[in-house]
């Protein structure tokens, strides 16, 4: 993996589903690329690991589906960092896998409280202390099931539309105030979250890309931290596709 050194310098970012995946691999490349960065993840058991191999400044066990736990990590957070540059929104959950006329609503109910609400949520509690300090860049991850539906996954392709539309309307909002707000939508790549999906729908997502191969989290990775970076000052409001040529829209 090859990096920019020094390009998160004196920069300090929050990143949400920190413990594992996409979320502690990009938390690795802000710190070695000069950043501090706290970890959130409701995963205790990873996340303490995840925060000493990437040398995070510190973690926190946060549940994003609940705004007082979000609005307390957030000013905490902020304490610990001395500031706020960055929020990297990648928590999410898959829910259940079956069509909508059996699809269990406890699950669908969970699915918009994390990856929806949640990212809402964070969203709410952390853009005042990047508008105070007129600086702010926020990645929330989507995916490119927003944008065209994957069967039998109606909760999750929901959310991750929900979370594009959310992204759209908080850029805009933050357009003149210095916060640049945008949403990947990455088609499947190697994660832990495919571990929560039966094989078949794996295969289902694999055979959408055009590439005929799943994403690397690594060029995940590399879109986020561009759109995380000081390099991305005329874009917000949009979505960055890694997508294998799936969704070009």
């Amino acid at each position: 993996m090859s990096t920019f050194a020094d390009r998160f310098s004196g920069r300090c970012a929050i990143i949400t589903g920190g413990g594992s995946g996409l979320g502690k691999s990009a938390a690795a490349r802000i710190v070695a690329e000069g950043g501090a960065v706290v970890l959130w993840d409701n995963n205790v058991a990873t996340l303490a690991a995840a925060g000493h191999e990437v040398g995070a400044k510190g973690v926190m066990a946060v549940d994003v589906a609940d705004p007082q736990e979000v609005a307390r990590a957030a000013e905490e957070s902020a304490a610990m960092l001395g500031k706020v540059d960055i929020l990297i929104a990648s928590a999410g959950i898959t829910g259940a896998t079956a069509p909508v006329h059996d699809f269990p609503v406890d699950s669908w109910r969970r699915v918009i409280d994390i990856n929806l609400s949640g990212t809402f949520y964070c969203c709410r509690a952390v853009v005042p202390h990047m508008v105070a300090n007129g600086y702010g860049r926020i990645v929330n991850v989507a995916s490119v099931a927003g944008k065209e539906g994957n069967p039998n996954a109606s909760a999750y392709s929901a959310s991750k539309a929900g979370v594009i539309g959310f992204t759209k309307s908080l850029g805009k909002e933050m357009a003149g105030k210095g916060v640049i707000a945008n949403a990947l939508t990455p088609a499947t790549f190697a994660s832990p979250i495919l571990e929560q999906l039966p094989a078949s729908q794996v295969e289902y997502m694999r055979s959408r890309i055009p590439m005929g191969r799943l994403g690397l989290v690594e060029e995940s990775v590399a879109m986020v931290c561009f759109m995380a970076s000081e390099e991305c000052s005329f874009t917000t409001a949009s979505t960055f596709d890694t997508s294998g040529g799936r969704t070009t829209f």
